[in-house]
């Protein structure tokens, strides 16, 4: 297993536009990184004090580009004030979010992919720029679908929407009408995630929805929180595997087990269900 290069995520750093108090750190590499087939891309996020997140990986992705993978990073944004909007919770309902549209700004979690199929949401950390770029750099080979959150604070979609399988779509009940969903899902089975048990690890700094935030290691297997016993439960019964784990001390880090994992390394080919 290759270890990541020490960084002191603590230290103030400033561009000439802002400056911040310390950095955020390195446990969620799902935040930062997205993975297009053989393709590493860095993502330009909104939070100031993750300008500077991809440090730790660095020496890793040299690696990996040395055996052959293609290592991009989307344009760094500026992150001026102007990319935030003071006001934005008297702006309309379709978009109340903190985000202007002055530049692309996004975080590869607030998107899934279903082989040549993503699927996404516009947050409190992506907006509409950002996806128009995303999708102009994946061109035609890959097709990007937004959902609607109903959950004012929404920032990353795993702990809204998880593919489990193909033509198998966890929601979650709260932050998804069903009945709004992209069209190209009418054809899957739409699995309702049972109410979630509330986790236990403080701060409480996340929604207890982090019970969603499971890792599929194929079409059956699925690492999830083991105190989430209706969702292991409802996963038996939906025909899977699930491999109850312990994670809940990582939540102070506000991440799940899809948070602090990256699909670097995979077997079998590209495959999409629609």
């Amino acid at each position: 297993m290759r270890q990541l290069d020490s960084v002191d995520y603590a230290t103030p750093f400033a561009s000439p536009d802002w400056q911040t108090s310390n950095g955020f750190g390195a446990t969620n590499p799902r935040d930062p990184f997205m993975i297009i087939g053989n393709e590493i891309l860095e993502t330009p996020m909104a939070a100031r004090s993750r300008y500077f997140e991809a440090r730790a990986y660095r020496r890793l992705f040299l690696e990996y580009f040395n055996a052959g993978a293609k290592w991009t990073a989307a344009p760094k944004p500026l992150l001026r004030d102007a990319l935030y909007d003071p006001n934005y919770k008297q702006r309309p309902i379709d978009y109340p979010y903190v985000l202007t549209e002055i530049e692309p700004v996004f975080d590869a979690a607030d998107f899934v992919r279903c082989g040549r199929d993503i699927f996404g949401q516009l947050s409190h950390v992506t907006n509409q720029a950002g996806v128009n770029w995303l999708q102009r750099h994946l061109g035609d080979s890959y097709r990007i679908h937004l959902i609607q959150n109903r959950d004012p604070k929404a920032v990353h979609i795993d702990t809204t929407l998880m593919p489990l399988a193909p033509g198998k779509m966890l929601v979650n009940p709260e932050f998804v009408d069903i009945t709004t969903l992209p069209p190209i899902l009418k054809s899957w089975d739409i699995l309702v995630a049972p109410q979630p048990i509330p986790y236990r690890t403080k701060p409480k700094i996340m929604s207890d929805w982090i019970s969603m935030n499971s890792l599929m290691l194929d079409e059956k297997r699925i690492i999830v929180e083991k105190r989430q016993e209706p969702l292991i439960k409802a996963l038996k019964n939906w025909g899977f595997e699930p491999i109850p784990c312990p994670f809940e001390n990582h939540y102070p880090f506000e991440g799940g087990f899809h948070c602090a994992t990256l699909d670097v390394r995979r077997r079998g080919e590209l495959q999409s269900y629609f």
